[in-house]
């Protein structure tokens, strides 16, 4: 059997697109914003051209405290890419914020910003529980990640 290439035993990054670089740039710097309609105010993720609810194609960035709760989350079973199967089992979650219920973001619940994927024992998690986004690089790209408020 072949050695794995260097591919194959990296974890998955985010494709970024032009409505969505701002958020990455943010998160390059330790910010979690999203993007605000700047004439009716609606928050919006993901990054969009156009307001869902006015139509407007004028936009910010708001600037979010980071945190939330676990609205979700999963732990993902085989088959896995080689470096996920590395890392099993780890979780998958889904993050309601906290100023702007309606936003939703996916992410691991983690120990620590680099902490390995399954660094929190599943037991830990439930539905509810406080999380603060903290931020890592993974592969080049700086991806937020989620530790409880309250370890």
């Amino acid at each position: 059997m072949a050695d794995a290439t260097p591919q194959q035993n990296a974890l998955l990054t985010p494709t970024q697109d032009e409505d969505g670089t701002p958020f990455w740039t943010y998160a390059a710097a330790g910010e979690l914003r999203i993007q605000a309609c700047t004439a009716c105010g609606a928050l919006r993720f993901p990054p969009r051209p156009c307001c869902p609810h006015c139509q407007s194609f004028d936009d910010n960035w708001r600037r979010m405290s980071g945190r939330g709760r676990i609205w979700s989350y999963v732990f993902p079973h085989p088959p896995l890419l080689p470096a996920y199967a590395e890392q099993a089992p780890y979780n998958a979650i889904i993050v309601e914020l906290a100023e702007a219920p309606r936003i939703r973001l996916v992410g691991n619940l983690v120990a620590a910003p680099d902490a390995p994927l399954n660094s929190v024992p599943p037991e830990r998690l439930r539905i509810g529980a406080k999380v603060q986004v903290v931020f890592a690089e993974v592969a080049g790209t700086v991806v937020p990640r989620w530790t409880l408020e309250r370890p």
